[in-house]
């Protein structure tokens, strides 16, 4: 059956009458939004921040004693440079510190490391060491200041001892992991190499295990330079944590916050410090 001339036209009207499908175009709000970089953001919400503290210290809804003021800080932290604190100077007191976490976290990766690839790779080692490690973890760090004390003294050994217990807890957890998550099927494809075990274990267990032993080296390092606060709350005489503690005793509420500020910065640059160290070692992660 032939069909009409008529409905030619009319379907090839309709062709030329129906909109071409292309694709919505997006707003331009949010094609403004996706060029913006993070670090714009970033600066945004510090400089908010700010602007509220200003706001609140010059509205009055908070006294100067509890919450100073940002140039009652500035002219204090200039102080503090030129004076130092308690008759010795601020870099003198921020070597203390940083002697004191770096001392703990270094001997507990020198040790946790080791221990959680070997605990993480060898099934009877892991058995062994396991329960010991999951009974151990729950404790907080400051539950140990008192033994600490009485095993070390007030010395800065027993302040060493509590960071390198804070380091060591989370290097070991997070060594065994990488080394415990070793896949079989890189196991099967090592023993049709022909390598032996130490072989797999140094080619293929350690390089796959490196992110997991970054992380656990991140943590720790975060929590060692927390923890030496509290470790210098006990029997110091020296030390960030010394100087917050005794200027809370003393009223000086200015002092307190630098002190605060100052163990935020140097954990951050910490942070970056090993951020670094990890993208030049494990340069293979995320590709």
């Amino acid at each position: 059956m032939n069909m009409p001339l008529s409905a030619a036209p009319a379907r090839t009207e309709a062709s030329a009458a129906a909109p071409a499908a292309n694709p919505p175009l997006k707003p331009r709000a949010a094609r403004r939004r996706r060029h913006v970089p993070d670090w714009v953001w970033s600066v945004t919400s510090i400089a908010a921040l700010l602007a509220l503290w200003f706001g609140v210290t010059r509205s009055g809804l908070v006294k100067p004693g509890y919450l100073p003021a940002p140039e009652t800080l500035w002219t204090t932290f200039l102080e503090l440079l030129e004076n130092g604190y308690q008759g010795q100077p601020l870099w003198a007191h921020i070597q203390s510190s940083l002697l004191r976490t770096l001392s703990g976290f270094a001997a507990g990766v020198l040790v946790g490391v080791p221990l959680g690839l070997f605990t993480g790779y060898n099934r009877l080692a892991g058995a062994v060491v396991s329960p010991i490690m999951a009974f151990i973890r729950p404790i907080p760090p400051i539950a140990f200041i008192p033994m600490a004390v009485l095993y070390f003294g007030l010395g800065e050994l027993g302040k060493v001892v509590l960071i390198f217990f804070v380091s060591f807890n989370y290097v070991q957890t997070n060594a065994h992991a990488g080394a415990a998550n070793f896949p079989i099927a890189y196991r099967r494809a090592s023993e049709s190499l022909g390598l032996t075990r130490w072989q797999t274990f140094v080619r293929i267990v350690l390089p796959g295990a490196l992110p997991q032993i970054f992380t656990g080296l991140k943590v720790a390092l975060a929590l060692s330079w927390a923890v030496v606060v509290a470790a210098e709350l006990v029997g110091a005489q020296s030390g960030l944590g010394f100087m917050i503690s005794d200027a809370a005793l003393l009223f000086r509420i200015p002092v307190v916050f630098i002190g605060i500020a100052l163990i935020g910065a140097i954990g951050l640059a910490l942070n970056l410090t090993l951020n670094a160290i990890e993208a030049r070692v494990v340069h293979w992660k995320g590709r």
